[in-house]
């Protein structure tokens, strides 16, 4: 997985009247979900807040980043675990980060790349992607950047779904009956074929 340094300093005050004024400083309040655990047993959260500017890098993009995050001195190793937008703006209001170990799995989105160039599509077929992310479920450092698909053979007509792929050391999340990518009929491959038949 990519990496990404974030810094950001502890909030002493939390609520929704503390998190307005920092979002009007261009703060935005965050949370850090890991081990720790309070007296009741429940998962202890870090508060704390990012400029805005320097969160962005890590959501605005269709990358997935592991974070190297550094809380006033405290580092942390994490990945984004939900971003709360408002409904209107679309601006950012919440970050909840998750921490990770080299150890522990976890389970997150990763781009698809699609490699080659599909039979069917040589034949004026037109490739469908029908979904840009993949769930997988491995420690951080096996997971990959992309996972890479090749479609050369894949035919018109014919589509890839999730239970024919496989990657080393990786468990897919995504149900095995979603499909990725298809090859669609078009009417210069049917004219094509057609042409061909008579």
């Amino acid at each position: 997985m990519l990496e990404i340094n974030l810094s950001g300093k502890k909030r002493v005050e939390t609520g929704k009247k503390a998190s307005k004024m920092m979002r009007k400083e261009g703060l935005v309040p965050c949370n850090l979900y890991g081990e720790k655990r309070g007296e009741n047993g429940l998962p202890e959260a870090l508060a704390f807040s990012i400029p805005f500017s320097e969160l962005r890098k890590a959501i605005y993009t269709p990358n997935v980043y592991v974070v190297n995050l550094d809380v006033e001195g405290e580092k942390h190793t994490a990945v984004i675990r939900e971003i709360q937008f408002e409904p209107v703006t679309d601006a950012v209001l919440h970050v909840d980060f998750y921490e990770v170990t080299p150890e522990k799995p976890i389970v997150v989105g990763i781009p698809v790349q699609l490699n080659g160039l599909a039979a069917g599509v040589r034949l004026g077929g037109r490739m469908s992607l029908s979904v840009r992310q993949l769930k997988v479920k491995a420690p951080y450092t096996q997971i990959p950047e992309k996972l890479m698909i090749d479609v050369t053979s894949l035919e018109i007509g014919k589509s890839i779904k999730v239970g024919s792929l496989s990657f080393e050391g990786l468990e897919l999340v995504t149900p095995a009956e979603v499909v990725v990518c298809s090859v669609k009929m078009t009417r210069a491959a049917q004219a094509a074929a057609a042409a061909a038949s008579k």
